[in-house]
C-alpha cells in the first residue's frame, strides 16, 4: 500500500508540474507568438482578424486568473491545484469503484470451485491474497466461520463498513471542492472589486482600465464556479456507485460464505467398499482343504 501510494503521489506531482508549464506557456508564451505572427504578416483580412479576437476570450481569462498586479495570481493558482486535486481524485475512484475491480468475477468462480472440491483451507488463501472489495469482506467472514456462520456474517457486514467508510472519505472530498471552489473564486472576486473601487476613489480613473480590473476580478468567479460542477457531478455518481457496489459485495459474500459453512458441515464423501466376494468362490475348497482319497 506504501509502494502504491508513493506511485501516485510522483504520478500526480509531474502531472501537476506539467499543468504548470502549460498555464505558463499559454499565458506568456502563447501570446507574444501571436503578437510577432501578426507584425509579420501586417494587415490581414477581415477573418484573421475576426479569428484572433475569438481566441482573445481564452487569453484573456488565463491573464485574468494569473495576473501579478492585481492580486489575482494567488487565487488564481489556488484554483490550479484544487482542480488538480479534484482531477486526481476522479481518476482514482474511477478506477477503484468499478465493477470488476470490486467484484471480480474470475476471483468469485475460482472460489466457489475451490470451496465446491472442500479445499477450504485453499480458498481462505485465495481470498486473503486478493485485495479486492469483495475478497477483504471473506477474509474477514471466513476468519471468523469457525464460531458459526452468524459470527461470519457480522464480521463481513463490519468490514463493509469499514470499507465504505473508506472510499466515502474520497467522496466527501469532492463535495468540498464543490462548495470550495466558488468560494475561492468569489473571495478573489471580492479582493478584485476592492482594488478596482480604490483606484475609482482616487480621482476620474480611466474607464478601459476600471473595466478591464473589474473583469479580470469576475474571471475568478468563473473559475470556481467551473471547478464546482464536475465536483458535484462526480460526488453524486460515485456515491451511488460506492452504494451499489457496497450492497452486491455483501450479497455475494453472504452466498459464498453460506455455501462454505454448509459444504464444511457435510461428512466427507467416504471410500467406495471393496466388492465382496461372490458365493462360488466361497464354496470352491482351497487346494490345502482338499483331502486325499482313501
Amino acid at each position: 500500500m506504501e509502494a502504491n501510494s508513493r506511485e501516485w503521489l510522483s504520478r500526480w506531482a509531474v502531472f501537476a508540474f506539467f499543468s504548470i508549464v502549460f498555464l505558463f506557456v499559454s499565458v506568456e508564451i502563447a501570446p507574444n507568438w501571436s503578437a510577432v505572427h501578426a507584425q509579420d504578416g501586417g494587415d490581414s483580412g477581415a477573418s484573421e482578424e475576426g479569428q484572433g479576437e475569438s481566441t482573445n476570450i481564452f487569453r484573456h481569462i488565463i491573464k485574468s486568473a494569473f495576473e501579478i498586479k492585481s492580486g489575482a495570481f494567488i487565487f488564481g493558482m489556488m484554483l490550479v491545484f484544487t482542480s488538480i486535486g479534484l482531477f486526481a481524485l476522479i481518476v482514482l475512484l474511477a478506477m477503484d469503484l468499478r465493477m470488476t475491480t470490486c467484484i471480480p468475477p474470475v476471483f468469485v468462480e475460482e472460489f466457489t470451485d475451490t470451496v465446491n472440491k472442500r479445499r477450504f483451507k485453499e480458498a481462505f488463501e485465495l481470498a486473503r491474497n486478493d485485495t479486492s472489495f469483495l475478497g477483504r469482506i471473506l477474509t474477514a467472514g471466513m476468519g471468523r466461520l469457525q464460531y458459526g456462520l452468524d459470527d461470519a456474517r457480522e464480521a463481513a457486514f463490519n468490514t463493509v463498513e469499514s470499507v465504505k467508510a473508506g472510499k466515502e472519505q474520497l467522496i466527501t472530498y469532492l463535495a468540498t471542492i464543490g462548495t470550495l471552489g466558488p468560494m475561492i473564486g468569489l473571495v478573489g472576486t471580492v479582493f478584485g472589486m476592492i482594488l478596482a473601487f480604490i483606484e475609482l476613489g482616487r480621482g476620474t480613473p480611466d474607464a478601459s482600465k476600471l473595466s478591464k480590473a473589474i473583469s479580470h476580478a469576475l474571471v475568478l468567479t468563473l473559475g470556481g464556479v467551473a471547478l464546482a460542477l464536475p465536483a458535484i457531478f462526480c460526488h453524486a455518481f460515485f456515491r451511488n456507485r460506492l452504494i451499489r457496489i457496497t450492497m452486491d459485495s455483501a450479497n455475494i459474500s453472504d452466498d459464498l460464505l453460506t455455501q462454505m459453512y454448509h459444504n464444511s458441515r457435510k461428512p466427507a464423501a467416504s471410500p467406495a467398499p471393496a466388492a465382496a466376494a461372490t458365493p462360488a468362490a466361497e464354496a470352491r475348497p482351497t487346494p490345502a482343504t482338499v483331502r486325499p482319497a482313501q
